[in-house]
């Protein structure tokens, strides 16, 4: 089996197996407990919190989640505001959002947020794209000097854009969308799930969702990042535990994982995304016949997501049996519904179902890129 399936899970790293196995086998003791045994496990999860914080920006704390789902609905139902999210996000912030009868942002709106068609990044007011290889920048302002200020501690609004999508890769100015947002007295989520440990975090949200499945660490745990001064109403109670934010007895393992594959990322950063990006290209030059979705340049190169008038998606993931891929994000699959994501960024119905993405990382090869490709290609053609 070739394993192109990045952005729904990683394989986990032996590192963070290494990790967790001592807290699986003899460290078992609730880390809550008031023992040497559970003072020991605490203790764990402490050095575990600190390895995932070094990927983060200063000013804030982690909060250890069940996962990044956990996390966006603690900082959404937790933050209690008003909110608006982009129409490219995860279905979590989504649906987060309909449950609070929020807005989804999908058309240009005076003072919120603009999609560039064809490539799936947004722009706020205040915000000019950039040509070229610049980056987009925020326009001079003097009627918003909170652009060149601190964040606030609350806001009126709370505002949610990921930093690299989950579909098509596309990577957000988030610095500038939030601070865009500050100007307008609104808080700041960002979903950093596919790009914590693949790339630099930008200061300047205030709540960062992030996963350790997504990063070779194990299922079952990831955390939310929240600023000084930012507050939030938990929402699982039952015992204080975990900040008094989360209530639940934590796994020490689970912990330790995760931290074990934050201190990899971070060593690994530069090989990893130098390793990605030469699979990029060699997997754009097998794909010549087939259109990208989603910005080029501004984009996590671990991420192909393609088109090709007359394929049918799904049913070339069937055929391809010995190759994982998907036709988008895991947890809308078997739906039957068009990307919510591609139709955002203006495709047709028919052309998001005849869109595949195939996802790669730190353990891919490129001798697995050449078979998938020449696999993929050839049963493609005998669609058409």
């Amino acid at each position: 089996m070739i394993y192109l399936d990045y952005q729904a899970t990683t394989p986990l790293a032996p590192e963070a197996f290494a990790a967790m196995e001592p807290w699986l086998k003899t460290g078992f003791a609730n880390p809550h407990s008031a023992h040497a045994a559970g003072r020991a496990a605490a203790a764990a999860v402490e050095v575990a919190r600190d390895q995932v914080a070094a990927l983060l920006p200063p000013g804030g704390r982690v909060i250890f989640t069940s996962g990044a789902t956990e996390a966006i609905n603690l900082a959404i139902m937790g933050a209690g505001l008003p909110v608006s999210a982009a129409a490219t996000e995860h279905a979590a912030v989504l649906d987060c959002v309909h449950a609070r009868h929020g807005q989804v942002l999908a058309v240009a709106e005076e003072g919120a947020l603009q999609i560039l068609p064809e490539t799936g990044r947004w722009h706020a007011a205040g915000v000019t794209e950039g040509a070229g290889d610049k980056p987009p920048h925020i326009a001079a302002d003097p009627l918003h000097p909170a652009l060149r200020g601190p964040p606030p501690h609350a806001g009126e609004e709370l505002l949610a854009i990921m930093l690299i999508n989950n579909e098509i890769g596309t990577i957000q100015p988030i610095a500038d969308l939030a601070a865009a947002a500050h100007a307008q007295n609104k808080l700041f989520l960002c979903d950093a799930v596919q790009a914590f440990g693949r790339m630099p975090i930008p200061d300047g949200p205030d709540m960062i969702a992030i996963s350790a499945h997504k990063i070779h660490g194990p299922k079952g745990i990831g955390a939310l990042w929240v600023r000084d001064g930012v507050s939030l109403t938990p929402q699982m109670l039952g015992g204080g535990q975990e900040q008094g934010m989360r209530s639940g007895t934590l796994s020490p393992a689970l912990c330790a994982g995760f931290g074990a594959a934050a201190k990899l990322a971070a060593e690994r950063m530069e090989t990893d995304a130098a390793h990605v990006s030469a699979l990029w290209d060699r997997a754009l030059a097998a794909f010549a016949d087939w259109t990208i979705n989603g910005a080029t340049a501004e984009r996590y190169k671990g991420n192909l997501n393609l088109r090709r008038e007359g394929v049918d998606a799904a049913r070339l993931i069937s055929e391809c049996r010995n190759i994982a891929f998907s036709a988008g994000s895991a947890c809308a699959s078997g739906s039957g519904r068009p990307s919510h994501v591609l139709r955002a960024i203006g495709l047709t119905d028919a052309q998001a179902k005849s869109s595949i993405r195939l996802g790669f990382g730190r353990y891919t090869t490129a001798e697995e890129i050449d078979i998938a490709a020449e696999a993929i290609n050839r049963a493609a053609e005998a669609m058409l």
